[in-house]
């Protein structure tokens, strides 16, 4: 199964790489794919937990578009592109 989310907060190749890491431990996820240009993630799984993965991007500071987008939100994905650009 595939499916593509368009998210809030996304920046630079460092948010990319701590949002591949975050949802690539998500049981039955095979592939993700983040596209900074149009600030989406597609994810193809082998399991259906798609809410699964928008609690984990939101988490990670990366709300789905139409979501709440909070300062903690906008926060917690200023920490994550710091810590994916380290990372990376």
């Amino acid at each position: 199964m595939k499916t593509t989310l368009q998210i809030e907060n996304l920046k630079c190749g460092g948010c990319a790489a701590t949002i591949k890491k975050g949802i690539l431990a998500i049981g039955g996820v095979e592939n993700v794919d983040v596209n900074l240009e149009e600030s989406s993630v597609s994810i193809t799984s082998t399991k259906n937990n798609l809410k699964e993965v928008k609690i984990k991007l939101s988490k990670l500071g990366y709300p789905e578009i139409g979501d709440k987008n909070t300062v903690l939100h906008k926060a917690k994905s200023f920490i994550s592109c710091a810590v994916g650009k380290i990372d990376n």
